[in-house]
């Protein structure tokens, strides 16, 4: 038989781990108090303590009331004997009987200690005490001379006999009242002293006892009266407690102790760690609940018990609140943030709770969508490109196959000279626009615009000699700017559909300027053209949280920036041409007699009339560097005289001469341009006078 090595434990499961190097013993686990009864959920525990603490606070009532009702019927019986005792001492037949048997106590061999028992039994003391006794109901009445002789009592034998108790306080001439017991049972007793007829002397005394049965009889049956009282009592309060145990069910939901707080940790941590901003209102409008996220989005305090028309809500917030069961989330910008909030009415069983507020930060899906937009309209400008140049190479082979290689060649030199813009913008100078990216951003949304039948020009005073350090803001200015003038000039009525963009770099500020040839902005729209969700448009059912978003973001960011987005002109449909004369496209008939010859030999307006004109300021967009004048920029040619160096409409467009074809106009057209083919219309020549805008 094997035997277990020394040091080893029999039967053991595993063994205990080593001890630390330092020699110190590791932490005892923390201690995990569990609850008494824990297959005793909390409305049963609550129900049998109610129940546990009902009974006792009954019984406890109850036995405070039979003691009070013992205490009470033993004063009422001591009472009683004393009144028969009182009665009884003072009747003038038993004091001179008593006082006889006192004095022949005195003389020898006298008194009622030797006395016969016959004598004692038919005497008039006796009889009596008897007489009282059983009108009176008492257990005894018994009459006593001066040494405590009995001299009447119902039981013969104890005649002549001293009393079991001390007669002293009687006998000193004062009444007791005591409960003692004696051989006829537990007993009431009065004590009266009997005094000589004519003196003070005290002679005897009169005894009046009532047996304690009678006393716990009464108190037995008041108790039992009672009883029925408490059975009742005890009855309610388990009723009561039932109730409250199921309302506490209600309240809690069914869930015990330990399971509320860790619902409200867990609610506590989602609550603040969910990237939405929750707000909760009572019926009220006071606010309950509010997360760090909704603080931060909203740029508020919300604290608990604030009324909501003090939380300082932009106007968007606040008419999202009053409309809460619309059906969809509503865009609004706070500060510098575009949020989603959304509003619902709580309800519980039918009984209106309050209002929830939700807040979603769509900053940067915004700028994404702005992204994902340049990406559209680049891509719709490169689609519209590689359709004009599909046409252009069309032509270049037409010409190479007819066998026309000198015009095939000027057609390739006019190509040169011309790119994105060019067919878009007319004769746009190559220093005007010295930002790349934003000459990009204008090429692609004229691009996009002239595939929605919209031609958009840049206007003659445009001149932007720095670069752009925030691009994204200005095209978000801009481009809101552009989009809501194409949409306005292909909604319109005044044909042709054109839009114009002017930009004036100021120092460091961008002055831009966008005109259409729309219907202009109703009179009922004008006040709340930049309130948040007010839109011109019909709403959209595929833009989350509708229309309105643009041109109050626009001026949010010209105003952080220290500048301003306005209505400088609203604009106004076009009025019908009268009978006698014919209104020129795109402009109304008061606007044709009004408007300034622009036209120079004979070349049409190239102006836009007639639609809502827009300026924004934006100051810090433009780089602080210092740029040379225009007149004095870097060459670009060895030559020393540049013809790219003067300003535009005031000397050579900036073509090559050697490029230039025969029959060239003042104006430095070029008539092949004119002439060729493709989808971009003959370009106009430019008026001799900028467009003036208000700036």
């Amino acid at each position: 038989m094997l035997s277990a090595p020394a040091g080893a434990t029999v039967g053991a499961v595993k063994s205990a781990p080593p001890p630390p190097a330092d020699g110190r013993r590791p932490p005892a686990a923390p201690h995990r108090r569990t609850r008494p009864w824990p297959w005793l959920r909390l409305r049963t525990r609550t129900l049998l303590l109610q129940c546990a603490v009902v009974t006792l606070v009954v019984c406890t009532a109850f036995g405070a009331f039979a003691h009070d009702s013992e205490q009470r019927l033993t004063r009422e019986y001591q009472q009683r004997a004393l009144a028969v005792a009182r009665t009884l001492a003072g009747e003038a037949d038993i004091r001179a009987a008593v006082a006889r048997w006192s004095d022949a106590a005195d003389r020898p061999g006298g008194g009622a200690a030797h006395a016969s028992r016959a004598t004692l039994v038919n005497g008039a003391l006796n009889s009596r005490a008897e007489t009282v006794r059983r009108r009176t109901d008492a257990l005894f009445v018994v009459l006593t001379d001066d040494r405590g002789i009995r001299l009447s009592h119902p039981d013969a034998a104890e005649l002549g006999r001293r009393v079991s108790t001390d007669p002293s306080a009687a006998l000193s001439g004062h009444e007791e009242l005591a409960r003692h017991r004696a051989h006829l049972g537990e007993e009431v007793v009065a004590k009266v002293p009997v005094r000589a007829p004519g003196s003070r002397r005290v002679v005897g005394e009169a005894n009046v006892g009532v047996s304690a049965a009678s006393v716990h009889a009464e108190q037995t049956r008041v108790l039992l009266s009672g009883l029925g009282w408490l059975v009742a009592a005890l009855l309610v309060g388990l009723a009561a407690s039932v109730l409250l145990a199921r309302r506490w069910k209600r309240l809690t939901l069914g869930l015990e102790p330990e399971e509320l707080a860790t619902l409200v940790q867990e609610q506590e941590a989602v609550l603040h760690g969910i990237g939405e901003g929750v707000l909760a209102l009572d019926t009220r409008d006071r606010v309950t609940v509010a997360n760090d996220e909704v603080r931060t989005l909203l740029g508020i305090e919300a604290v608990p018990g604030t009324p909501v028309r003090e939380l300082g809500l932009t106007p968007r917030v606040r008419s999202v609140l009053r409309e809460p069961d619309a059906g969809r989330a509503a865009m609004a910008v706070v500060g510098e943030r575009v949020l989603v909030v959304s509003a619902r009415t709580v309800r519980r069983e039918g009984r209106r709770l309050g209002t929830l507020l939700t807040v979603r930060d769509r900053t940067a899906v915004e700028s994404l969508t702005r992204q994902l937009d340049a990406v559209r309209t680049m891509s719709a400008a490169l689609r519209a490109q590689r359709h004009e140049f599909a046409n252009r190479l069309h032509v270049l082979s037409g010409l190479v196959h007819s066998d026309r290689p000198e015009q095939a060649a000027g057609y390739l030199d006019s190509l040169l000279v011309s790119g994105p813009l060019g067919e878009t913008l007319p004769d746009p100078d190559p220093r005007a626009v010295r930002d790349a990216s934003l000459r990009a951003f204008l090429s692609a949304k004229a691009a996009a615009a002239r595939e929605r039948g919209v031609t958009l020009v840049v206007g003659g005073g445009t001149w932007v000699p720095r670069a752009v350090t925030a691009p994204v803001d200005v095209t978000t200015v801009l481009g809101n700017l552009v989009d809501n003038a194409v949409d306005a000039a292909q909604a319109g009525r005044r044909t042709p559909r054109r839009v114009e963009v002017e930009l004036i770099g100021v120092d460091d500020a961008l002055l831009a300027t966008v005109a259409d040839s729309g219907d202009g902005v109703a009179a009922t729209r004008r006040h709340d053209l930049f309130d948040e969700g007010a839109s011109t448009k019909e709403p959209d059912a595929d833009a989350l949280g509708g229309r309105g978003v643009g041109l109050p973001l626009a001026r949010q960011i010209a105003r952080a920036r220290g500048g301003d987005l306005r209505l400088t002109a609203p604009g106004a449909p076009p009025a019908p041409a009268g009978p006698s004369e014919e209104a020129p496209p795109g402009t109304t008939a008061a606007a044709a007699d009004s408007a300034p010859d622009n036209t120079a030999d004979g070349a049409p307006d190239d102006r836009v009339t007639g639609g809502a004109v827009f300026v924004a300021r934006l100051p810090g967009v433009l780089a602080c560097a210092d740029e040379p004048p225009r007149d004095e920029a870097p060459d670009e040619t060895p030559s020393d005289e540049d013809p790219t160096d003067e300003p535009p409409g005031e000397g050579p467009t900036g073509e090559d001469p050697a490029h230039e074809p025969p029959g060239e106009g003042p104006t430095g057209e070029d008539p092949a341009r004119e002439g060729r083919t493709g989808d971009a219309p003959p370009r106009e020549s430019p008026t001799d006078d900028p467009p003036e805008h208000p700036v």
